[in-house]
């Protein structure tokens, strides 16, 4: 995200990166068994190719199924997704997709480590604080690199029901 909680720039994630931010989030992508995303991040974000299977939970075929051979398409929640990934493609389940998906996931406690970066790219859109997702966790480290921020996020609060 961006310093004003930007989540896109000018309709993806991409303008609001840094090389730091690239740099880690890819290393993390080839550690992954296999990568989940919702079909707004498959239509506006450049998934052409990855290192391992990419999930996209969508409504509707996405036109990157003809894009990238290691695409799959399910119509299934973002919980059902989890169990059926995990079972699929192996544990290490890596979600880059959007804050609805996310903040889901969270409330079902399905995430169990989230890393957030905070660039100091202004202007975007889609803006949240980084609050939101931080306190949802006990353990949270902070390290700078260049002009980045990085969170790493362990240790789920749960949501009293």
């Amino acid at each position: 995200m961006g310093t004003d909680g930007s989540t896109s720039l000018k309709g993806n994630s991409e303008g609001i990166t840094s090389a730091a931010d690239r740099k880690r989030f890819l290393a993390r992508r080839r550690e992954s068994d296999c990568l989940i995303i919702g079909g707004n991040t498959a239509r506006s974000d450049h998934y052409a190719k990855t290192p391992v299977p990419l999930v996209i939970l969508s409504r509707s075929r996405p036109e990157l199924l003809a894009i990238n051979p290691a695409a799959h398409w399910w119509n299934l929640s973002p919980a059902d997704a989890i169990i059926r990934a995990q079972r699929d493609f192996g544990k290490k389940i890596l979600v880059e997709a959007g804050i609805s998906i996310i903040s889901e996931l969270l409330s079902l406690g399905l995430i169990d480590q989230l890393e957030l970066s905070v660039t100091a790219v202004e202007g975007g859109d889609n803006r949240l604080t980084a609050d939101e997702l931080l306190h949802r966790f006990k353990n949270v480290e902070r390290t700078l690199v260049d002009d980045t921020i990085f969170y790493s996020c362990t240790d789920p609060i749960m949501s009293p029901k």
